[in-house]
Parts: C-alpha cells; structure tokens; sequence
C-alpha cells in the first residue's frame, strides 16, 4: 500500500464495497466530489488493485474513527466495467475447477462459497465455509489448486455462517423477503441470548434463528431501547404501590412503559410508570408522618 496522505478540508469519504460479503472500507474521494452511491471506481488496497461500488458517502469526518485515508485513484470507465464482466465469468470458471478439485480429493467439511479475482489479475480469494477448525487434505488442496492457476497468486479464506446467507441472499427467517444481512447489513455484530430474554421473545429456536442457524441479527435492533427503559422500572415480582392497592410486578412492557400487576383479589391490572410507587417509599412516607404526629403530641 502507498503512502497515506492526510485530508484536507472539507474532506469526503466514500465507503467502498467490493463484493456481496464483507465491510465497507473507506477511501478518500475528495477529489471526486461528483461521485454518487451505485457509482464504480478504481482503487489500491492491500489486495492489490481492485474495482469497488460506492455504498455510501460521508461527509461529516467527525463521524469517522480516523482522520487519513487512502485516495481513490479514478472513477471506473466502460472499459472497466466490462473488464469487470468478464472476471466475473473467470470466476465462476475458477470456482468450478476449485470444485472439481475438491472432489477429486474426496474432502468432506468444506464447502466452497465463490472466488473472487483481483482486478489486476494478480491474486483469487476463494471464499470457503466450514464447522471444522481444521480440514484434512487442506494443504493437498492449495497445492493442487495452485497448479491450476500458473503466477497467480492463489489465497483461502474462511467465512462465517452469516456471510454465507449474506452472500446466498434470500427470504429471512421472519418472512421478508430480503434477508437482513443481503440488504443493508455491512457488519455484524455479537449477538446472546440475553439480548431475547430481555426484550422477552420467545426462545424457541424458530423464533430466535435466522437462515443461518445462528442467532438473529435483529435480536440487536431495539436491544439498547430496552436496556435504557429498563433502567426506570421496578423489577419483576417486586411489590408495588398502584391506584387499586398493593400488587406484584409481573411483566414489564418496557417500550411502552408500561407494567403488568398481580393484585390480590382484583387480578392482573395494567399501569403506566407515572401510576406506581415503590411500596418501601409509601412506607417511608408513612413513617415520616407517624413521627411528626408522634412530635406533635409530645408537645
């Protein structure tokens, strides 16, 4: 990579993609105020040179972690473009012969997802996918696969569960009709079952799992909605003070805030927070006033 050089103001950021899968990463375009999202360009990274879409744009560099950026060395020509077409149908020639390898060498847990040619044609990424840590044969299949692609340089990458749906597209697990991941996804972030018991949504498996098998990306949506609403609610089966008496807590509705309570000989009432006390404050107010009429008959 060459040297980085520091922008100047007022700077704009494009965040590059470079295939269905993977992060945005950032170049510095301001030099090219004119470029819109959906726009192709050329650019060098790591990788070598490389022919990415603008997925968006940035104007505000306060927003941003770092301050310097790599600039984009031109917008992409028709040329380009149709260079670009024609590695796509190399790839997919590429990812065929990989295939053919594999089962030729009889390897089982892996499966591959696609290959992907630097622009340059110096390097293809075949992206892979597997459950085991370690592959058998793996080191027979670089070699073979090597073989097959003369002075190029040839690199294995695994990918996740979630970039294979991401990658595959599709129908989501709640019925729309993009997945999540494929529509505006760009990276993806832990997800727990704490974050479903929270915002109390059922834990069965069907409920909680994507088409990855793995857990829901949007279980982290309104997470953090939840987290801060909590804060201001009385916990489950703590006793409360309401307007028809004395209750337990038991469900809490935190976006609407709202409270569910069990009250003796009434049932389950619903109450908003501004309609409840805490029973130790009620207490304590009652005990300040039995001591100031307690004072007042010592008088």
């Amino acid at each position: 990579m060459g040297k980085k050089e520091q922008i100047t103001s007022p700077a704009f950021i494009v965040g590059v993609k470079f295939s269905k899968i993977g992060k945005n990463y950032n170049f510095d375009a301001s030099h090219l105020k004119d470029l819109k999202i959906g726009d192709f360009i050329v650019v060098q990274t790591s990788r070598g040179w490389q022919l990415g879409e603008v997925a968006e744009t940035i104007t505000d560099i306060k927003k941003l972690e770092r301050r310097n950026y790599k600039k984009v060395n031109r917008r992409a020509t028709p040329v380009d473009l149709i260079k670009k077409q024609e590695l796509n149908n190399k790839q997919e020639k590429a990812y065929e012969k990989v295939v053919q390898v594999i089962n030729d060498l009889g390897l089982s847990g892996i499966k591959l997802i696609t290959a992907e040619y630097n622009f340059d044609e110096k390097g293809i990424t075949f992206l892979y996918s597997s459950e085991a840590d370690e592959i058998k044969k793996f080191n027979d299949l670089q070699r073979h696969v090597q073989k097959e692609f003369n002075n190029i340089k040839i690199t294995f990458h695994k990918i996740g569960p979630r970039d294979v749906a991401k990658f595959y597209g599709g129908m989501g697990a709640c019925g729309m009709a993009t997945r999540c991941c494929a529509k505006f996804l760009v990276d993806f972030k832990p997800i727990s079952i704490r974050m479903a018991k929270t915002q109390g949504i059922s834990l069965a498996p069907s409920e909680i799992t994507g088409m990855c098998n793995r857990l829901r990306c949007c279980l982290n949506y309104e997470y953090c909605n939840y987290i801060e609403a909590i804060k201001k609610m009385p916990k489950k089966n703590r006793k409360i003070l309401t307007p028809k008496g004395e209750g337990k807590v038991k469900e809490l509705m935190p976006l609407r805030k709202m409270i569910l309570v069990e009250i003796p000989e009434v049932g389950i009432r619903e109450f908003s927070l501004e309609e409840i006390k805490p029973v130790v404050e009620d207490r304590k107010i009652q005990y300040q006033e039995h001591k100031k009429r307690r004072s007042k008959r010592q008088r």
